[in-house]
């Protein structure tokens, strides 16, 4: 009954499965009586009774029995275990009844960015956060200011710098987006954790469209002036085989004066008429082709210049995406910088984070040995520890 007890006692040790299993470095305290019917009094074996530690074997050494393994077990099987062992020992009528309390809990161990490591008593419903109270706190140095405004310094230039990356983000990838002649922004994997992103995206988005509407603009104003141009080298072809047929009509009539003239037949006034009106004819014919040609070399023009325009819009994206490229090189160079010198004003004082804890944040680890050798488990400060418990408490940047 004495050992039920014990264990009704332990039961807030750790609520998820109410028992407690002894492991290495406990101390139990052990008390044996045996009750003698025939006489009707308690015979005290006192010298069994006492406080013994749990070696490294898991084993603690009691007088008459000799080694016990006790590593893994209940305070109460050890003690039906103990009882039963004496009876066999001294052929006993009746099983001595022993009782098997906890009389010190194997320590907690605290290690990281905390103010003082190292061993510390644990003590039933102990939680991560009182373990590291019990610690002095979370690390702080003698310079603790002096690197809280570091810290600060360092978070308020990566926060600059984080901003203006998330916008030449937006930016490669809109300058991608018309590199490929897409009509929308793909969201790039580096900008989908950007909490601006969306706007980010449609300002860039909004950006594309205008720029592609005036390149768009430009290209048929020149295939309209092109269209323009062809029309008037067709009229003035047109123009030109009415001239030529005229020509041909009026060199006929020349030659025909011409003979007349030469036999008297025609007046020298008609003679001079006729080639007036053959130059006329011919200088209009040499207005036209000049209009022509000058026309088709305005046509060349204008297929050279929308070539130079398409050409310049592929080089413009091109040189906008190599300068955003290296942009954000220099930036991520410089983000790195400021998140080195926030983790280094966080190694030297933990408690820097105080001062903005969206950047970051403290991590628990509790590496705890179950039977299946050393695990980590994340925890928080509100989690019970178990006895023998390694609590690791890190400060960690929170990257975005």
């Amino acid at each position: 009954m004495v050992a039920g007890l014990a264990l009704t006692s332990l039961s807030p040790v750790h609520a998820q499965d109410n028992v407690y299993h002894l492991g290495v470095m406990d101390q139990v305290r052990i008390r044996v009586a045996e009750w003698k019917a025939a006489e009707g009094t308690v015979r005290d074996w006192g010298v069994i009774g006492g406080d013994y530690a749990v070696g490294p074997g898991g084993a603690i050494a009691i007088p008459f029995i000799g080694e016990l393994q006790v590593a893994g077990k209940t305070t109460a099987e050890v003690a039906k275990e103990i009882g039963q062992r004496l009876q066999a020992q001294f052929a006993l009528r009746t099983e001595p009844s022993a009782s098997v309390e906890i009389a010190k809990f194997r320590p907690v161990y605290l290690t990281g960015d905390v103010t003082t490591p190292g061993e510390y008593a644990y003590v039933p419903g102990m939680t991560v956060l009182k373990a590291v109270s019990l610690a002095g706190g979370l690390r702080r140095s003698d310079a603790g200011q002096r690197f809280a405004r570091d810290f600060i310094n360092a978070s308020g230039k990566s926060a600059v710098y984080g901003s203006e990356r998330g916008r030449l983000l937006a930016r490669k990838a809109r300058l991608l987006a018309e590199v490929d002649g897409a009509e929308e922004i793909a969201m790039p994997a580096a900008l989908e954790k950007v909490p601006n992103a969306q706007a980010l995206l449609a300002s860039e988005t909004s950006l594309m469209k205008s720029r592609r509407q005036r390149y768009e603009l430009q290209l048929k104003a020149l295939a309209d002036l092109r269209e323009l141009l062809e029309s008037e080298v067709k009229s003035l072809s047109q123009k030109a085989e009415t001239q030529k047929e005229q020509l041909a009509m009026v060199q006929k009539d020349r030659e025909r004066i011409s003979r007349l003239s030469e036999q008297g037949l025609a007046t020298s006034q008609r003679r001079l008429s006729i080639e007036e009106r053959t130059a006329e004819v011919e200088s209009t014919l040499l207005d036209i082709d000049t209009a022509s040609l000058r026309a088709k070399q305005d046509i060349s023009k204008a297929n050279q210049d929308e070539i130079n325009l398409r050409n310049d819009w592929e080089a413009q994206r091109a040189k906008e995406l190599q300068d955003t490229e290296a942009e954000l090189e220099r930036l991520e160079l410089e983000l790195n910088t400021s998140r080195q010198l926030m983790s280094e004003a966080l190694a030297q004082s933990a408690e820097a984070l105080k001062f903005d804890a969206t950047k970051a944040s403290i991590k628990y680890v509790v590496v705890r040995d179950e039977g299946e050798g050393p695990k980590e488990v994340p925890v928080e400060e509100t989690t019970p520890l178990k006895p023998g418990d390694v609590v690791k408490v890190a400060s960690e940047l929170l990257m975005q």
